[in-house]
Order: C-alpha cells, then structure tokens, then sequence
C-alpha cells in the first residue's frame, strides 16, 4: 500500500563540543521560540544523551522544511560553532525529496524514501 503522506523530516544529530552542552541548550530554547510559529510544523524538540542531541522536527511537506530552514539558518550556523552534525537524514515521499535534494546538497544528508505507511 503506497502513501499519500506529504509529511517530511529532517533528522539531525549533533555532536556537542566539551563542555558546551548548557550552552547549546540555550540555542535549542531559542530554536524552539522561532519554530513554533510555523504552520507547516507538525512537531519539533531536542532529545539529549550525555554531549549528543537529537532535533526531532516534522513538516506537512517539503516547502515546510525548506521554510523552517530559511527561518533557522543563523541560529544553525550559530550552533555549529559549538557542536558538530555527526548524522543528517532526511524523510519524506519521493516528490517531496526531489524538491530537498538541491537546497539541502551542501549538508550531504542520507536521503530515505517514504514508500508505505500513513498518518492520522
């Protein structure tokens, strides 16, 4: 059974800098604040394990992802000051991806095609 779902996510994990995990913490309560205006967001927060986080972050569609982005950019560049991107995927329906792949090209994630499944 093929999906409709248009839904994509961007999955980074980053590798904190020692002892910058307070200070990256700070950024992600700035990321939250200027992510949670946006309407194509479905869900985003931070997960922590020691010196390593997880953005956990959903769109309706690429044009969300892209938007959110755009949106982040200088908070993300910010971050990378501090911490390191050790894994960068991203999710989605194959017409999706395709408007990803380009604007997301210099990140070089790990690109996964949604084939089955559903979303309430």
């Amino acid at each position: 059974m093929a999906t409709q779902d248009t839904c994509c996510t961007i999955v980074p994990y980053f590798k904190i800098h020692g002892g910058k995990v307070e200070e990256f913490k700070a950024l992600c309560e700035r990321f939250v604040a200027s992510t949670t205006e946006e309407p194509k967001c479905l869900y985003y927060g931070f997960s922590f394990d020691g010196d390593q986080a997880h953005c956990r972050e959903g769109y309706t569609d690429a044009d969300g992802l892209l938007t959110h982005l755009g949106r982040v950019g200088a908070l993300l560049q910010e971050a990378l000051t501090i911490a390191d991107i050790a894994r960068l995927e991203v999710h989605g329906p194959a017409k999706e991806l395709a408007k990803l792949r380009e604007p997301l090209a210099s990140l070089a994630p790990q690109f996964f095609t949604l084939e089955y499944g559903f979303r309430r």
